[in-house]
């Protein structure tokens, strides 16, 4: 599904990502663990072509990601608020990007039923703009929009933070819920080992931009805050 290889990112001489070599297969939940500066977030807008490598390539479904679009339609992400549009409203946004995937307005209104219980009635159908929401809210905005169209790839940088404990747990069954229901691939980034650890098989560590550990099994969130501790 998608394939790192010899992938470096080299800001004013500083190495920032240098990855040798990454497989996250389909139906994967691949999770990305680091501390602050380790690159989680540089990494992930490589991989969506959002930052241009140094060197190397990602390629989805055997496409790679820099100068094709073919991919773009079975992914959806959610990296920071600069993905929505500050001057619409949530349901605005959601209609706009439903147009876009060919969502009407029936469509559209099953797909936000999904949502409410982590929406907590202050998204759907309040008349606020998206600029003018709390932290959490518009995580709850972007991520929610993340999963229009049905993408095979679902890509999201530190879902849970700004999330009150409610908002955390609900949004954690959601995903869980989400990848029972049909074949999704997941990639995400957190602070959150506990969070992190209950949703992804698979967790790599970061450290410098480079993979320091690629950890699955029982054993993996002790090993992980052992990690931590040192």
């Amino acid at each position: 599904m998608i394939e790192i290889q010899g992938l470096k990112k080299i800001y004013k001489n500083v190495s920032v990502v240098d990855i040798e070599q990454l497989s996250i297969g389909s139906n994967d939940s691949f999770g990305l663990v680091g501390n602050n500066g380790a690159g989680k977030t540089t990494l992930f807008r490589m991989m969506l072509d959002l930052v241009k490598a140094t060197a190397g390539s990602v390629t989805i479904d055997g496409k790679n990601v820099q100068g094709n679009d073919e991919w773009k339609r079975h992914v959806g992400s959610y990296l920071d608020e600069g993905f929505l549009i500050s001057y619409l409203t949530p349901n605005e946004y959601f209609r706009f990007v439903g147009n876009l995937h060919g969502y009407n307005a029936a469509d559209l209104k099953a797909f936000l039923e999904k949502f409410e219980v982590l929406f907590h009635g202050e998204i759907n159908g309040q008349n606020k703009y998206i600029g003018d929401l709390s932290k959490g809210n518009l995580k709850k905005v972007g991520i929610a929009a993340s999963f229009i169209g049905n993408p095979q790839v679902i890509m999201l940088d530190e879902p849970f933070e700004n999330l009150d404990p409610t908002s955390q747990i609900r949004l954690k069954e959601l995903l869980q819920a989400e990848r029972k229901h049909r074949q999704i691939t997941y990639l995400i980034s957190s602070h959150d080992l506990n969070h992190v650890t209950e949703i992804c098989d698979r967790i790599v560590l970061l450290e410098k931009g480079k993979i320091i550990k690629d950890l699955s099994g029982a054993g993996t969130l002790a090993e992980l805050e052992d990690y931590f501790k040192a």
